[in-house]
């Protein structure tokens, strides 16, 4: 199903794709100076090294760390500080003290303290999940719909989809981006209409198993989910929290996206998803 990309930028290790600092700093919108100062500051190390050429590279779910890093320094704290949040101080605490010197300042510094307030008081802004506001790029993917009985089916027809992409001659994009859609609104317990989408380089012609779509760009709402899908429902809740408590409105289909799982961890309480809901402010 899946060529292998550039391995100038990516590379496998220990079962995991690993992706060169400087396309890992294209992926985060970041500068390869800050990940260094990072690795320096003891924040955010490489997830490996090439001894031979000291490359640097790291994996997909250190993206959470870096939404940690950069939710804290939004509240207004230090990395100094944040490196006493890691290091195991209390993070409350922390944010408490700088509500102070927010509270002696004018109106340049009220976002900031709007921010500490819902990291102080609010469970959708944890600490270890902050829900962002942060634009998806458009994207090309190859796609598969299925109605199926529950969510515990939701990856039977994966192998398929697969076995139909590799026989179609799919190149699979590099970040790898895989999610599943929901096209209904509203929940539903059972007879789910699923769409398992694979972003891809190309748009090729569709075939009776999978189709082609173009994904536009969209600003979202996203939060990152560890541990196993039956979860899911706490994390839902907290993003659906703050879309209503900061006055956006949901335009489009949910996003679930799969980084790591059972294909390449041990245990449940190491597969990390993220949820990406589209959003656009409330008018007054």
């Amino acid at each position: 199903m899946k060529k292998e990309p550039n391995k100038c930028n990516v590379r496998r290790h220990n079962g995991s794709m690993l992706y060169r600092i400087g396309m890992f700093a294209v992926m985060n919108h970041i500068t390869i100076k800050t990940l260094r100062y990072y690795e320096e500051q003891g924040l955010l190390a490489p997830a490996f090294v090439d001894d031979e050429n000291g490359y640097r590279y790291y994996t997909m779910d250190q993206m959470a760390t870096l939404h940690q890093i950069s939710a804290l320094k939004e509240a207004g704290l230090s990395l100094d500080d944040i490196k006493k949040v890691k290091a195991g101080v209390d993070a409350a605490e922390l944010l408490a003290i700088k509500k102070k010197e927010i509270l002696s300042q004018i109106a340049s510094l009220s976002t900031k303290l709007a921010r500490l307030e819902g990291y102080l008081g609010n469970a959708y802004m944890s600490l270890d999940t902050p829900v962002l506001i942060k634009k998806i790029a458009p994207v090309v993917c190859a796609t598969m719909q299925a109605r199926i009985e529950s969510y515990d089916n939701l990856f039977d027809a994966m192998p398929a989809m697969g076995a139909e992409m590799e026989r179609l001659g799919c190149e699979c994009a590099v970040p790898e981006y895989c999610f599943t859609a929901y096209p209904e609104p509203g929940y539903k317990e059972d007879h789910i209409l699923v769409d398992t989408c694979e972003a891809v380089t190309e748009k090729l012609a569709d075939s009776d198993i999978v189709k082609f779509r173009e994904f536009p760009e969209i600003m979202a709402a996203c939060i990152y989910h560890k541990g196993p899908y039956e979860d899911f429902p706490g994390t839902y809740e907290r993003i659906l929290q703050y879309i209503e408590e900061n006055q956006y409105e949901i335009c489009g289909s949910i996003r679930e996206v799969y980084i790591d799982g059972i294909w390449n961890k041990e245990t449940k309480e190491e597969w990390l998803s993220e949820i990406q809901i589209p959003v656009r402010k409330t008018e007054e």
